[in-house]
């Protein structure tokens, strides 16, 4: 197998065109703007950049580090400017997605699918067990950033919401970089050893790229919230 090789991932090309003329003819009688369908774009163009690139090939077969970049862009980023896309008209109508349990399915379903033995279990069943692991990805992340984009709570509340996701979650990247083994056989089994990178040097890598990229992004994000919340006291004062 080329490790190079683009992938033709159904998932993909199906869910991503559908999705796009979705939101066009939910958005055509009134126009959301452009920095929110320059939004919207971008979540679709960084899910077909982590399905149907190399990205896809390497990270389904031979490394953890970039399976894992993979799973960030398709829980995190892409979600996130999806939210962003959004008109607030339109998600005016959708029903309201309360911040809690939103954070919570988030947390569980990044949780549970890397559990080893299910990681495992879903790299070797990729065409049924592995988009819906995507699926699921996407769609907690979409949860975990509406109440942020959407929601009506106090900058403060969003502040501690933010946070909270950046503490519970990052144990997980936290944990790979730690463990002194490999603890995801199907990459210890890859069929070749790509770039040189052993199967722990891969797990330290993608766990300290999966904490340092939380830190940012959520980080960045609490950082914008706590400087309105400080502002919304001083304007009360």
């Amino acid at each position: 197998m080329d490790p190079y090789a683009w992938s033709w991932n159904p998932e993909a090309l199906v869910v991503v065109p559908a999705l796009s003329i979705g939101y066009f003819l939910l958005t055509r009688r009134r126009p959301p703007g452009r920095w929110r369908s320059a939004s919207f774009v971008a979540s679709m163009v960084l899910l077909l950049a982590v399905t149907v690139t190399p990205v896809e090939t390497i990270g389904l077969n031979y490394l953890l580090s970039i399976h894992l970049l993979q799973n960030v862009v398709l829980a995190e980023w892409a979600p996130a400017l999806f939210a962003l896309g959004i008109p607030a008209g339109l998600a005016a109508i959708v029903p309201r997605v309360p911040p809690v349990p939103a954070l919570a399915l988030w947390l569980v379903n990044y949780a549970v699918w890397h559990i080893p033995v299910v990681y495992d279990t879903a790299l070797r069943n990729p065409h049924s067990l592995l988009h819906l692991e995507h699926a699921l990805y996407f769609a907690t992340g979409v949860l975990l950033w509406w109440p942020i984009v959407h929601g009506r709570h106090s900058p403060g509340f969003k502040a501690g919401y933010l946070f909270a996701a950046f503490a519970l979650a990052s144990p997980i990247g936290l944990l790979l970089a730690l463990i002194p083994d490999a603890i995801y056989d199907f990459y210890v089994d890859a069929p070749e050893r790509l770039w040189g990178l052993s199967p722990i040097t891969d797990q330290q890598i993608a766990g300290v790229t999966m904490s340092l990229e939380q830190a940012f992004v959520f980080f960045a994000a609490f950082a914008l919230y706590f400087a309105r919340f400080f502002r919304e006291q001083d304007a009360v004062r």
